[in-house]
């Protein structure tokens, strides 16, 4: 197994994307375009943003961690408009085993146009090929099967539901699907 070398978010490209750090600017767009909407964190482990301030904290949060090379945090930049309409993130790791588990999100305007699988794509390889993962891993609640067909589209592998493994944002617990690619299989 590779060693782990971690090298922060760095500002990525795609056809249709940058993927790149959260700034203090982008605290209005994010609670607009999603942070706010109770669709949009349905299944997420955070409820909606009920104020920018909510969105702005977080923002805060964010941009502190930056400093520490070991954090993945991008913020998903539509290049048509210049506008941050998602997020995508590691939100867990192991390095001794080089596994990482990613999360995301995206404006409910922009969801079945393919912009996330573009991202998750991206991400995937950079934290294959640059960082050194050998294992990505992804879940989902039970109940949200459009992320389901994202991971799919990436040629993620279903391995099964975890029964009452995380917690939603209403403090439930809840039944995920957990799927994974490994690196020799991208």
């Amino acid at each position: 197994m590779e060693k782990i070398i971690h090298k922060g978010t760095r500002r990525m490209e795609t056809e249709r994307l940058i993927l790149r750090m959260f700034g203090f600017n982008d605290t209005v767009p994010m609670y607009n375009n999603w942070a706010s909407d109770e669709e949009v964190s349905r299944y997420l482990t955070w409820p909606a943003h009920s104020s920018v301030t909510d969105t702005e904290h977080i923002i805060n949060l964010w941009c502190a961690e930056y400093n520490s090379i070991d954090i993945y945090n991008w913020a998903i930049v539509l290049k048509e408009t210049m506008e941050p309409v998602g997020s995508i993130s590691v939100v867990e790791t192991d390095d001794d085993c080089g596994r990482a588990q990613i999360g995301y999100c995206l404006s409910r305007k922009y969801w079945g146009q393919g912009i996330v699988p573009e991202a998750v794509k991206k991400v995937t390889e950079y934290l294959f090929d640059e960082v050194g993962y050998n294992r990505i891993e992804a879940v989902h609640d039970t109940e949200n099967g459009k992320s389901g067909r994202v991971l799919l589209k990436c040629r993620f592998s279903y391995e099964g539901t975890l029964r009452k493994y995380a917690s939603n944002n209403r403090g439930q617990a809840v039944d995920v699907c957990m799927y994974s690619i490994l690196k020799d299989e991208k």
